[in-house]
């Protein structure tokens, strides 16, 4: 993943005549930490698990990114994410850098009391390097918000009262309406603007979701709602589908009960991966990272593309697509609307003032067509694609920032 977020970003420094030395200081994280967890578990034997927290740019603002707990989590893919982060929270104008990290355990093996342990002993370690105006940790995979109500807890036991030192918490501990919903909402928004583009319209769209879990179904339900037909959803255990449209509501349910869409008596059940390839005019990845590769992008039907995981498609696929005309709305922009909402969270803890849910969504709303609308000009001015354009847009604003806040030679121009 590292890779190919270093392949974007020197395609958009290409199109920027960046020079190589600017190119590395805005490519290099500003700060990466390794910690060395060790906890009794509930049989009283000892566990070993590493942290890490990766920091990449502060030049817009404090640092920003989720933690995730997996057995995969690794320096390299903290590095790789924060770096995305930079560059998301860039396009949609919100005054955070980017950063990522997140423990390698399992938490499907794990009790509630041993990640809380692991949970607090992680901030225990990192308490000096985040922080409301440093760097401001957020749900990701295997994490939420009973997660972050306890790295809230544990780090106010050192600063005092912090609200603001996570996002995505607990609206009973200062989280913010709306929030839940706000990446599967952010993928809303950017597909109405990309119907425009190409002269269509919610109800004579068809549908595909691959994924089922907080933001494919939240852009799932808002799309069915918008008047599109959702046609066809998978996860990791099966699909579902349906010609006429699968009811999204009824299907939420099954899902609560069954933890998966496989066996949803209200659609015709196929294998998962054929998801990629189906007969719809809109297709949102919002699972795994190289969910489009060379060996699928053939069968691809979509026209357009709305990337609501983190890097759904691969390099070589991307390509492909593009040169096919799809209109790939990448991942650094379809799902920034969490992040998006992680920052009126985080103001509204600055301010000590609660925002409603419409406050929220509206503003959500329009950040996100602000973002769409800047991304699609950039494209159009450089003849270049959405996702090329994209991080030019992102390393223009991080260069300008970094340069407004030092002194340059005259020779650097962005």
């Amino acid at each position: 993943m590292l890779e190919d977020s270093h392949y974007y970003f020197q395609k958009a420094a290409d199109v920027l005549n960046l020079p190589d030395r600017l190119r590395e200081i805005l490519w290099t994280p500003l700060r990466v930490v390794k910690v060395d967890l060790v906890i009794d578990d509930d049989d009283g034997c000892l566990q070993h698990y590493q942290g890490y927290r990766v920091q990449h740019n502060k030049a817009r603002g404090p640092m920003k990114g989720g933690l995730r707990y997996h057995p995969s989590m690794d320096e390299d893919h903290a590095a790789a994410l924060a770096n995305l982060m930079t560059w998301k929270t860039a396009i949609v104008d919100v005054p955070f850098g980017g950063a990522k990290g997140g423990i390698n355990c399992d938490p499907s093996t794990m009790s509630e009391r041993e990640l809380n342990v692991v949970t607090r002993r992680f901030v225990e370690q990192t308490k000096e390097i985040i922080g409301p105006t440093i760097d401001i940790p957020a749900p990701d995979v295997n994490t939420n918000a009973k997660v972050m109500g306890w790295i809230m807890d544990e780090y106010s036991k050192y600063a005092g009262f912090s609200p603001g030192v996570v996002t995505g918490k607990p609206l009973e501990l200062f989280g913010s309406e709306g929030r839940d919903e706000a990446t599967g909402r952010g993928v809303m928004v950017v597909l109405d603007e990309a119907l425009k583009d190409r002269g269509q319209n919610w109800q004579d769209t068809r549908v595909a979701v691959q994924g089922f879990g907080n933001v494919g179904a939240n852009a799932a339900r808002l799309v069915a709602k918008q008047g599109a037909k959702i046609v066809a959803v998978a996860d990791h255990l099966g699909g579902v589908s349906h010609d006429d449209g699968l009811d999204i509501d009824a299907l939420g349910l099954w899902v609560g009960e069954h933890r998966t869409v496989k066996g949803f008596p209200g659609g015709m059940a196929f294998s998962g991966p054929e998801i990629i390839a189906w007969d719809a005019d809109v297709l949102i990845p919002a699972a795994l990272e190289g969910a489009i590769t060379e060996d699928n992008v053939s069968g691809v039907k979509a026209d357009i593309i709305v990337e609501g995981a983190n890097g759904p498609t691969t390099p070589a696929a991307h390509e492909f697509l593009v040169r096919r005309g799809v209109l790939i709305v990448p991942d650094i922009l379809a799902n920034a609307g969490g992040v998006t909402a992680s920052y009126f969270e985080w103001a509204q803890n600055i301010q000590q003032f609660r925002w409603k849910k419409t406050r929220v969504d509206e503003e959500l709303t329009h950040k996100m067509r602000e973002a769409y609308l800047a991304v699609s000009a950039v494209a159009k001015k450089e003849q270049i694609d959405m996702r090329i354009a994209a991080f030019v847009l992102a390393i223009r604003r991080v260069g300008h920032a970094a340069i407004s806040r030092t002194y340059v030679p005259e020779d650097i121009q962005l």
